[in-house]
């Protein structure tokens, strides 16, 4: 096997862990990934790059995380090279740029937890934060067929497709998916992408004035050009696909042992490519 395959295969698998909020502490705790993560935004293959800056932002969503990302050495530059380089894909450039911003306000945030603690905890459930980022907005969706690791598996792929979605997580226990877009793609595209797998369906969750939540269907016959991204390479080829390898199944919500083992592997991985 390839450096580099081995490269994209641990990334995607660290990017994966990272998806699970019950491995992110101990990520970003570990001594070998956060630096390994740092290494792969500057690799040659765009989709190593695009993995490696999507852990770190599932990652940062734990407030707890975000002094230690910030202060990693190399972390904030490598994140401005990202954005500042002209061979990046539009996508890979918004999202280090989100990543950059949420690090940069973290002393910030930390002062204001004590006055906003019980409008976060609200706010939290819902969506990203870093949701004043002009340039990108949030979609919450309540997807009916999410149900297991394979379905999650064929979500992530039509998502990866369509062009302006810059990052995504799911939370099973609830069939929702969070998802982070450019503010001139349509909540619709998500809608039509999802439907269009035959076997889940989507709605979008909105909150209404009195704080509650409201199911709004995207309607069926609403016809609504996706468009297709191309910068970036699929993340998971047929031959490492959940849906076809259940050995290699994205970590559920709760397996943390599972998680962490292969997190050991990752990092002995890192260490040997990384560090003499």
């Amino acid at each position: 096997m390839s450096a580099e395959v081995d490269a994209l295969t641990v990334v995607n698998q660290l990017r994966d862990l990272a998806a699970d909020p019950l491995n992110r502490r101990a990520i970003v705790e570990d001594q070998g990934c956060l630096p390994g993560l740092i290494l792969f935004f500057d690799h040659p293959n765009p989709q190593v790059v695009y993995s490696a800056l999507l852990a770190v932002r599932y990652l940062a969503e734990c407030r707890a995380n975000r002094e230690k990302l910030k202060s990693e050495l190399g972390m904030m530059l490598s994140l401005q090279n990202v954005m500042q380089k002209s061979t990046s894909p539009g996508e890979t450039k918004l999202l280090a740029s989100e990543i950059y911003e949420i690090l940069q306000s973290a002393g910030k945030e930390e002062a204001e937890q004590a006055e906003a603690a019980a409008a976060s905890c609200r706010r939290k459930a819902h969506f990203f934060l870093g949701s004043n980022n002009k340039r990108a907005k949030t979609v919450v969706l309540h997807i009916d067929g999410l149900d297991d690791s394979t379905r999650r598996s064929l979500c992530e792929e039509a998502l990866l497709k369509i062009r302006g979605v810059i990052s995504f997580t799911f939370q099973m226990a609830v069939k929702r998916c969070v998802v982070r877009i450019r503010s001139d793609l349509k909540a619709e595209a998500l809608g039509t992408a999802i439907n269009s797998t035959k076997v889940m369906k989507a709605q979008q969750v909105v909150k209404t004035e009195d704080g509650g939540e409201l199911m709004v269907p995207f309607q069926e016959d609403a016809s609504v050009l996706v468009e297709e991204n191309t910068d970036i390479p699929d993340y998971l080829p047929e031959d490492e696909s959940p849906s076809q390898e259940q050995d290699k199944a994205v970590t559920r919500v709760g397996s943390v042992t599972d998680g962490l083992g292969w997190l050991s592997t990752a990092a002995n991985f890192l260490t040997r490519s990384f560090y003499w």
